[in-house]
């Protein structure tokens, strides 16, 4: 058990009266432990039913876990809220220092509501909130430099997260993001357009708090135990040595990587961009989440002259993974390590989830070359595959748009080809952009369920390799599966736990950590609570207009060869048909 733990302590700030109230929610952090949890519950209270997410009164959760401070890897902060995106649930999750910010600040959750008449920040330090004017940050383009301010003026170093939009965000881009501790986001959905209709220019949080467990014996013998898991672990050892990155190249081999729009799953130039090759070309560094051994985020250095001097040059580190490599190189055609590692840079100081970004610019590529669209709607740029100086421009473009068009494309691409056409090929699922996984009907069942809702990754594409290459699985028991897994996935991310350490903490671990802090689950359990977490969500969504029936399925994912062979319209209908009477029911 943890003395004076104050992990059931929810901060709740109100930016239009520039107040802020502490009140003890015991109740849902005893029944639903923490993070995704306790957040899915917490948007059921504080957002109203229909309401624009742009509104003042439309909340912004952040929420950790019981794990978070305890146990190596417990490093994530569940992020919810009202998504513009896709007009229902928004979640998004971050790493870096924002979990262990917020537990040692003293707070298990937080909820933001109201709007600020000017730009502001919040400093979150000691128990007390101050509303900062940020009117001199608003604006600038690159977003980076106000986090820079930010760290100047606020005092905790070394303890503290700093949270972050770009200009995307403050012109509410639909997929604008929020950058925390420069490396890690809360990525997808449009989270940072929601602080930019708040006039929230970021956050500072930090505390000095400890936390002290009754059974220092028993919890050291568990954290050692983990500890030296997570180290000896080969597949950790992968996310340390290569990381995500080290997908691109398996992926491209089984002609399952998206590739110029998902015109193709193949693509013979791709050494260049493998995660291999990156690090052995271009690594700089590793860096790691707090409390995480593994350190699987990559820093690339990327080395320009200075203003076109041949003398001197600027080094900038750029963080990359697969996503990254995926989206802003293959999926638009980019295989030069050094013009995708500038788009890269380019997409992350405006402040916009990269995956949205990356569909969006191959989606406007294949509309310009079919001539569905001309160089005026894109402010004068000739866009064509590869070219990263014309995409970095289109970047900047989109994210500040001049024309009606870029302004659609502003909202997503499901948004965008409702208006212009082109939805055959606007790869967006329950309008949300795809990730980089070409493998199967197990992935895009997963990608339409709206599994985890945010990443849209889901356990889908391990089930297409692993099970669907080799049997022949109905599309119910596919739904089944990914369902299964999804009860175990809430129980990881209320407990505040990254994902990539899911092969280390099943539910028999977790129940031993909770038992040591003060929780009596057992893990049937921690599963039952998993499936009534995931169903928590899907009736949040359901009553923000969500609908199987509603699914735009590009027929893209029909035309491409994929490993299995087995996409079909048929068995993607069949698998929803059968998803929609299990959760209505």
């Amino acid at each position: 058990m943890i003395n004076n733990d104050t992990l059931s302590q929810v901060l709740y700030i109100d930016l239009s009266k520039k107040k802020y109230t502490i009140k003890n929610r015991k109740d849902l952090f005893d029944k639903y432990l923490g993070g995704t949890g306790v957040a899915s519950q917490l948007l059921h209270e504080e957002c109203p039913e229909g309401i624009d997410p742009f509104s003042s009164e439309s909340p912004i959760i952040f929420a950790v876990g019981p794990l978070t401070g305890a146990f190596p890897l417990a490093s994530k902060t569940c992020a919810m809220f009202k998504s513009p995106l896709t007009g229902d649930l928004g979640e998004s999750h971050a790493g870096g220092r924002s979990s262990i910010a917020i537990r040692m600040a003293g707070y298990g959750a937080i909820v933001i509501k109201g709007k600020s008449e000017i730009p502001i920040y919040l400093s979150i330090s000691y128990g007390k909130v101050t509303f900062k004017n940020a009117t001199t940050l608003w604006g600038m383009k690159d977003g980076s430099i106000a986090a820079r301010v930010m760290r100047q003026n606020e005092k905790g170093e070394g303890l503290r997260a700093i949270f972050r939009i770009g200009q995307a965000g403050e012109n509410m881009s639909s997929f604008a993001n929020v950058t925390t501790e420069t490396y890690r986001h809360f990525g997808r959905m449009g989270l940072g357009a929601i602080f930019g209709s708040k006039l929230l220019k970021g956050i500072v949080i930090s505390g000095k708090r400890a936390i002290e467990v009754s059974n220092k014996k028993a919890y050291r013998a568990l954290y050692d135990k983990i500890y030296k898991t997570a180290t000896q672990s080969p597949v950790m050892k992968k996310y340390h040595d290569v990381g995500t990155a080290i997908n691109i190249k398996s992926l491209n081999k089984m002609r399952a990587l998206p590739v110029k729009n998902l015109q193709t799953s193949f693509i013979e130039e791709i050494d260049p961009v493998t995660g291999e090759e990156i690090a052995k070309n271009h690594l700089a560094r590793r860096v790691a989440c707090a409390h995480c051994p593994v350190a699987c985020i990559h820093l690339a250095y990327l080395r320009e002259p200075y203003n076109d001097d041949p003398y001197f040059y600027k080094t900038t580190p750029v963080c990359y993974d697969f996503e990254l490599i995926y989206s802003l190189g293959t999926m638009v055609g980019i295989t030069n390590p050094k013009g995708m590692l500038k788009l890269i840079d380019t997409v992350e100081q405006v402040g916009t989830d990269a995956m949205s970004m990356g569909v969006v610019l191959a989606w406007i590529t294949e509309m310009f070359e079919k001539k569905k669209i001309d160089k005026e709607d894109l402010n004068g740029i000739e866009i064509s595959w590869g070219k990263s100086d014309k995409y970095i421009k289109l970047v900047k473009n989109i994210s500040n748009p001049t024309t009606s068009f870029l302004m659609a494309c502003a909202k997503g691409v499901s948004y965008a080809s409702s208006v212009y056409g082109g939805k055959e090929f606007a790869m967006s699922f329950g309008k949300n952009e795809m990730p980089g996984y070409h493998t199967g009907p197990s992935g895009y069942l997963g990608f339409l369920l709206g599994a985890r809702h945010s990443h849209l990754d889901n356990g889908g594409y391990s089930l297409d390799q692993k099970e669907l290459i080799k049997t022949n699985l109905t599309p119910q028991q596919v739904v089944d599966k990914l369902l299964k897994e999804e009860a175990i996935r809430q129980i990881l991310s209320s407990v505040a736990v990254c994902f990539f350490a899911r092969g280390i903490y099943d539910l028999n671990l977790i129940d031993e950590a909770l038992q040591l802090l003060g929780f009596n689950f057992d893990e049937k359990q921690l599963e039952e609570m998993g499936k009534q977490i995931h169903l928590s969500k899907y009736k949040f969504k359901i009553r923000e207009g969500f609908s199987f029936d509603k699914l735009d399925i590009p027929t893209r994912i029909y035309e491409t060869n994929d490993p299995t062979g087995k996409i079909t319209e048929e068995f993607i209908k069949t698998g929803l048909n059968y998803a929609n009477s299990l959760i209505r029911s």
